[in-house]
């Protein structure tokens, strides 16, 4: 009996840490940038999509490289920052399940060859934080993601447990990562974006 007890108390310390580590906010992602360097970065943004879309017209092949402050400031400029896909409510559902989550504190980050994206939501009235990383590409004029780590707050979650279901809302999120006509590639590559022209 006394083996029961031992055990029962070390799940339950496991428990408590892992709920300590899924509301523990993670370090950020990426740096804050101040209003001026948004502007700056949204405009170098700017200036190297238009280098790529000249480079087409004038069938010249081309790539563009793109940090992740630059990526950063244009998603914060344009709204875009993703948010989840909410499945349709049940008829017994409450009012407040039909409300899709709240995301803010978007943030990119390249490193080496990983992307890592970090968004903040609520949980149980509680803001928790999300990050995930992977690999990022193109196939057939979209956006793939292959992802590499998932973590909720500072607790690392296995890629295996969580890969499905964010292969599923990519593909219900197909619409939203349609690459411009003019890109024929993007990777991840030396801490930037590459983005080839077609």
């Amino acid at each position: 009996m006394k083996i029961y007890r031992v055990a029962r108390w070390v799940i339950l310390a496991g428990l408590v840490v892992s709920v300590f580590l899924l509301f523990k906010t993670p370090n950020p992602v990426s740096k804050t940038q101040d209003p001026h360097a948004i502007a700056a970065n949204v405009e170098s943004y700017q200036n190297k999509m238009q280098q790529l879309q000249e480079a087409k017209e004038h069938g010249e092949p081309t790539e563009v490289h793109l940090s992740a402050d630059e990526v950063s400031a244009a998603l914060s400029q344009a709204g875009t920052n993703p948010a989840p896909v909410v499945e349709p409510a049940s008829k017994n559902s409450s009012p407040a399940a039909e409300e899709p989550p709240k995301i803010s504190d978007y943030q990119v980050s390249f490193e080496s060859d990983v992307a890592r994206g970090q968004f903040s939501t609520e949980l149980a009235g509680k803001q928790v934080y999300v990050t995930v990383g992977g690999h990022l590409g193109a196939k057939n004029g979209y956006v793939t993601f292959d992802p590499t780590e998932f973590k909720i707050g500072d607790l690392n979650v296995p890629v295996a447990l969580v890969n499905d279901q964010l292969r599923k809302k990519m593909e219900e999120q197909k619409d939203r990562l349609k690459l411009p006509d003019f890109v024929a590639d993007l990777r991840i590559e030396n801490g930037q974006l590459v983005i080839k022209e077609k």
